[in-house]
């Protein structure tokens, strides 16, 4: 397994705890802390530690912009009725495909489909796969729209 889907399972796993510790109380550390203590209690490859700390802060920074995008395309499913799981994911992988320009949209949207299958439900691979197509498939017209 490649350093950077360490980094995207490291990354959907402190999201995952984080929707339940967010629920429980307000967090007061900083993002980089939090992801430091997090791998001191699992085993997270020092290689990919970077990169997903560049996958949290981002998914932070842009936090509304990837979440609308989600919801626009996940037809018929308020986002928080999306499983935990498959949302982080989707977070995930609609974070790179929009913001990050060294990672193609077929790479995001296959990682996310491979990592669905593997803490996801029987449907989550494909429930992954439709709705990261369609924000590829927005932000494709977007980029070959001209400006106004």
């Amino acid at each position: 397994m490649g350093t950077r889907r360490n980094a995207r399972e490291a990354a959907l796993q402190f999201l995952f705890q984080n929707d339940f510790l967010e629920a429980a109380a307000e967090v007061s550390m900083d993002l980089e802390q939090q992801f430091a203590d997090f791998c001191s209690l699992y085993d997270v490859q020092k290689k990919a530690r970077s990169y997903a700390v560049k996958l949290l802060q981002g998914i932070a920074e842009n936090h509304e912009r990837v979440d609308a995008l989600i919801r626009e395309h996940a037809s018929n499913w308020r986002l928080e009725r999306i499983d935990t799981t498959d949302r982080n994911i989707l977070r995930i992988a609609t974070f790179e495909m929009a913001f990050l320009e060294d990672v193609p949209a077929e790479v995001a949207i296959n990682e996310a489909v491979e990592i669905g299958k593997r803490f996801g439900s029987d449907e989550s691979p494909a429930f992954i796969n439709g709705v990261l197509d369609s924000v590829k498939g927005k932000l494709t017209a977007s980029e070959s729209s001209p400006l106004p």
